[in-house]
């Protein structure tokens, strides 16, 4: 998912993240232009998963 696709589906894609890992808050989930990596890695601590399996699911959303 690059971060067009990213940035265009966020508030949606966010929803279904905190459903799945109600653990995240949502400071975890705060999306900022040029932070997707930041966001990538803390969501990587809080699920557990790689970076490819996050961008994976990301995209299956």
């Amino acid at each position: 998912m690059d971060k067009l696709e990213l940035e265009g589906k966020w508030n949606e894609i966010k929803g279904k993240v905190k459903q799945a890992y109600s653990s995240l808050t949502e400071d975890d989930l705060t999306y900022e232009d040029g932070k997707d990596d930041e966001l990538l890695g803390k969501l990587q601590q809080k699920t557990g998963k790689t970076r490819d399996q996050l961008v994976s699911w990301l995209k299956s959303l």
